[in-house]
């Protein structure tokens, strides 16, 4: 039986996926992009895997800079998303205007984030369209303990499935 892929993309977009702002920075060029591909995929030491599009300016950034942040944000305030679903400006200290300082790695962290983690990137996974970065969590804090963290059913955005031509 072949798959349809509208099929393919309602039931992919029905995993619960968490929704957050990735963090990057090789040399003096820095982003953030909008990701709902984050996971936790070990505990000693514990390592962040993150999908990134292979064509995505975070991508070339992760390669070249060896880190990532991955800035939680809350449920109840999700425009963040969309303004950077494309690449972020950098100006005087922020990305599409909002503040940001420099993690322990050198990659950006939102001060608005509720929750952030910083990555070194340990290992990398060449998976077709996406690649698999996988970072040690070598700093992180918590700027909101109450806040929930923003999911990707908070929003309409979609993201997954068979990908468009």
């Amino acid at each position: 039986m072949a798959l349809d892929d509208e099929l393919i993309n309602r039931v992919t977009w029905k995993i619960p996926n968490a929704l957050a702002l990735v963090g990057s920075r090789a040399g003096d060029e820095r982003n953030a992009m909008t990701t709902s591909w984050i996971t936790q995929l070990a505990m000693e030491p514990v390592l962040i895997g993150i999908g990134v599009d292979n064509d995505a300016v975070t991508h070339r950034l992760i390669s070249d800079g060896g880190s990532f942040t991955v800035n939680l944000w809350n449920s109840e305030e999700t425009r963040p998303f969309v303004k950077f679903s494309k690449p972020a400006t950098y100006e005087e200290g922020a990305l599409n205007g909002r503040p940001v300082r420099e993690a322990t790695t050198g990659a950006p962290v939102f001060d608005d984030a509720i929750a952030w983690m910083d990555c070194e990137v340990r290992q990398h996974l060449d998976l077709g369209t996406h690649t698999l970065f996988i970072g040690e969590v070598v700093d992180a804090a918590i700027n909101d303990d109450e806040a929930r963290a923003a999911a990707m059913s908070d929003t309409r955005m979609k993201y997954g499935g068979v990908k468009r031509h």
